[in-house]
């Protein structure tokens, strides 16, 4: 009887590589390993289909999703302007959907009857991907070695890849948790553990020290249409390109860092050190055509809007309806943030400077100090009683209700006399 078939999530890391003969000896399962290239970098893909072979998997595919991770799922949470908890640009939360619907995807194509992650049970991936396997595919078995096992600690994993002499990079004395791909790169574990311990200089990757940065500042201009990055000075660029391009510019000079002690969907904090230079330049850029181009109504509305959208991302419901509907909304809102801004990156910094729209709402005949045609300030006069006419209204029944209780508080009592019998 032929065995039946898993395919997992597999980036070569300590718990993936260490998962395929997991499930081999413990579920009996066929393992086909499945890669999507989210911008990770040469380096981690190189080989990888040659180890997962060699630690037991049957096969193993390598899926370029560059493109479509930036169009599909990047530019979305960009028009909503996306930061989980005013921090956050949440470059894992928006690849892991991607990913597990890629597992979706190879799974059809073999026949496979389950699907596995590597994700710990004490963590937002193990949701993210589980929801995306639910939408896409809920007659699929769902594998979670790391529910299961008796391995509860990255020491321990090290151990059972020792043991099984499968080579990995993870070590007992730099044990991060790393997470990497065209948005950002995350870093967890190990002395970051502690929200008392100061990032280590090892953990950085993508971004040189502030103080480190060039002495001289460099402005960028960056072109948007709909609300999307397309150009960098002036020259258009594929999207994989053009982040790829800002992350080498803005790491530089030290932008993008951020340390966030985070809310995790399980319940508990995190802390989380997240390098994004490229994504910090381009919505540092949007705001700034955003307040240029969209009227009031509709920039107060995404701004009440995008807490909501940035959980439902953060929180693995990429593919639940209220996510389509609110992508709709941002979809429409941006349709006129069009343009081009200039972005000064200096020390870790990114600052907006200037801005140019086709469809600037910004009238300098009517916002200007001196002379204006289009506006007079006689007009003024009745608008500013009438916006104020409901708290003049009220101050006045407040003001009378006042006089009226402390003019019973001081009128005399009667005096009562008694009558003798």
């Amino acid at each position: 009887m032929a065995k039946k078939k898993v395919v997992l999530a597999y980036s070569g890391g300590l718990d993936t590589s260490i998962i395929i003969p997991w499930l081999i000896e413990n579920k009996g399962l066929e393992v086909h390993a499945v890669c999507g290239d989210v911008g990770q970098g040469g380096e981690e893909l190189e080989g990888l289909a040659a180890k997962a072979k060699k630690t037991g998997a049957k096969s193993c595919k390598i899926v370029d999703l560059r493109r479509e991770f930036l169009v599909d799922y990047v530019w979305p949470c960009l028009r909503a302007m996306t930061v989980y908890e005013g921090r956050y640009l949440l470059g894992t939360s928006m690849a892991r959907p991607i990913l597990a619907k890629a597992q979706v995807d190879y799974a059809r194509e073999i026949g496979a009857t389950h699907v596995a992650h590597g994700c710990t049970g004490k963590g937002n991936d193990q949701v993210r991907f589980e929801l995306t396997y639910m939408a896409l595919a809920p007659d699929l078995q769902i594998e979670a070695p790391w529910r299961e096992w008796n391995i509860h600690s990255r020491e321990d994993a090290i151990d059972y890849a020792e043991a099984k002499k499968i080579p990995i990079t993870a070590s007992r004395t730099k044990i991060y948790s790393r997470d990497r791909n065209l948005w950002h790169i995350s870093h967890e574990g190990g002395a970051l553990e502690s929200p008392a311990n100061q990032p280590p200089d090892d953990v950085w990757m993508l971004t040189v020290a502030p103080e480190k940065a060039p002495d001289v500042p460099q402005v960028v201009t960056l072109g948007y249409e709909k609300g999307v990055p397309v150009s960098i000075n002036g020259k258009k660029l594929a999207p994989e390109l053009l982040v790829d391009e800002l992350n080498a510019i803005g790491g530089r000079h030290g932008v993008g860092r951020v340390d966030i002690t985070e809310n995790r969907l399980v319940g508990m904090k995190s802390r989380g050190v997240y390098e994004t230079p490229g994504g910090t330049i381009i919505l540092e850029g949007l705001k700034t055509l955003r307040s240029l181009t969209m009227d009031r109504d509709t920039a107060r509305m995404c701004e009440k809007l995008m807490p909501e959208y940035a959980d439902v991302v953060y929180t693995g419901r990429w593919f639940a309806p209220l996510r389509e509907a609110l992508d709709i909304f941002f979809a429409k809102a941006c349709e006129t943030v069009t343009g081009s801004v200039q972005v000064k990156l200096y020390k870790g910094t990114a600052t907006a400077v200037a801005a140019t729209s086709p469809y600037s709402l910004y009238s300098e005949d009517l916002a200007t100090f001196g002379h204006s045609a289009s506006f007079s300030h006689a007009d003024s006069k009745g608008f500013v009683k009438l916006y104020g006419l409901p708290g003049m209204v009220a101050a006045t029944v407040r003001r009378d209700a006042g006089k009226k209780a402390t003019k019973a508080s001081t009128k005399k009592p009667a005096v009562t006399r008694k009558v003798r019998s």
